[in-house]
């Protein structure tokens, strides 16, 4: 009787408990099926979580702007094609009596010979820029060399010639005796922005078509010098070992943007290459085996920053600022001073030192070019013939 009056008092409570349990249930299941799935890591306490992206973004992510997963791997594998091994013998001279100084102070003589001539092996990297069998490379890749082969992606060894060389902006072309070839795409390197993806193929320490990928790293680098002051090199952290030189800087397109060329060896990822639109100014005459005569307008530069715009009396930090006349240039003769603003240049605007850099030497040597200056809280304007470059501005 007790349990019959229990069950007849809280039955009705048990069964409302049951129920919003199974809808309770129901609710949380259909809920956790919508939610992203995350992956826990094996050990307990690690926090590995892993978001499964949704069907739209994975397939976007195979093609258009985003960065596929084998992105990298077929750009490197189409661009490896027109990536070839440069081996080079040259001549050097080392002393021929290794204990010559010893030699001096005991016996009061050197030897007579004091050098030999030795032969010395050396490796690099090139690249194929026309199908007919022409490779851009470094200049110090094959200075001096008495021997130049050139192996083909394909294994083929083949003599090269050597047809023209840039030893200022350290550029070289070699004419090897071969027809349709693969070649690659040559970019644009005023396009380029720190952050973008960059790949660099090469032949380091001999390991033939190297890929190593990273970033632009840095704009207008100067590597002759501080490599904080500006300069013409972008600057990379794509791994660059020896053997690296000449070998080609591609964007995310296979595009070449850049000549690997020399890295700072105390640092990590710290690498530079020579813009590819230096090149592309340069390459029929390097290809023609004409002299190269670059246009000068004679100034040595600095970025203008919002400090040395107060101290002008400029309301925007736009312009480049001369820091240097050398005598006797283009600039002197058509008055330009230390100090001056260089705020545009045939009526663009320029901003940064690279960009002057890059117009002037989009003009030959006797172009007449206008530049817009800033001088006594003035805007003035100054008509410049570009000169001819000399071989030393010291």
């Amino acid at each position: 009787m007790r349990i019959r009056g229990f069950m007849k008092v809280y039955m009705p409570y048990v069964m409302v408990a049951v129920i919003s349990a199974l809808v309770t249930g129901v609710v949380v299941l259909r809920f956790s099926e919508n939610r992203t799935t995350y992956a826990a890591g094996d050990q307990p306490g690690t926090a590995q979580v892993q978001m499964a992206p949704s069907a739209s973004f994975a397939a976007a992510s195979q093609a258009g702007p985003f960065l596929g997963r084998d992105s990298i791997a077929n750009v490197a594998e189409r661009v490896s094609r027109a990536v070839v091994n440069i081996d080079t013998k040259r001549t050097v001279k080392v002393p021929a009596f290794p204990f010559g100084d010893f030699f001096f102070e005991f016996f009061g003589q050197a030897p007579q010979d004091t050098t030999r001539e030795m032969t010395v092996p050396a490796v690099g990297s090139g690249f194929i820029v026309r199908p007919d069998g022409y490779v851009l490379t470094n200049n110090h890749v094959i200075e001096g060399a008495k021997e130049i082969v050139v192996t083909l992606a394909d294994g083929r060894r083949l003599n090269g010639k050597v047809m023209g060389r840039d030893p200022r902006y350290d550029l070289a072309v070699v004419k090897i005796d071969a027809t349709r070839l693969p070649a690659v795409e040559l970019g644009d390197s005023d396009g380029i922005r720190p952050g973008d993806f960059a790949i660099a193929i090469g032949n380091p320490y001999g390991l033939q078509h190297t890929v190593t990928a990273g970033i632009i790293s840095g704009l207008a680098r100067s590597i002759d010098g501080d490599p904080k002051e500006p300069g013409i090199y972008i600057q990379t952290d794509a791994a660059i070992n020896r053997g690296n030189s000449g070998g080609p800087l591609i964007d995310i397109d296979g595009r070449v943007v850049g000549i690997n060329t020399a890295i700072i060896p105390q640092a990590q990822g710290i690498g530079f290459a020579i813009p590819i639109n230096v090149a592309k100014n340069a390459l029929d005459d390097l290809i023609a085996g004409k002299k190269l005569v670059y246009p000068w307008l004679g100034v040595g530069l600095q970025e203008l920053t919002s400090d040395l715009a107060d101290y002008f009396g400029m309301r925007d930090a736009t312009g480049v600022v001369i820091a240097y006349v050398y005598p006797g240039s283009p600039a002197q003769k058509a008055g330009l001073r230390e100090g001056d603003v260089i705020l545009k240049l045939d009526d663009r605007k320029m901003e940064t030192t690279s960009q002057l850099q890059s117009e002037v030497r989009s003009h030959k040597a006797g172009d007449r070019v206008i530049l817009q200056i800033w001088r006594d809280r003035a805007t003035r304007y100054v008509t410049v013939t570009l000169g001819e470059m000399p071989d030393t501005t010291d």
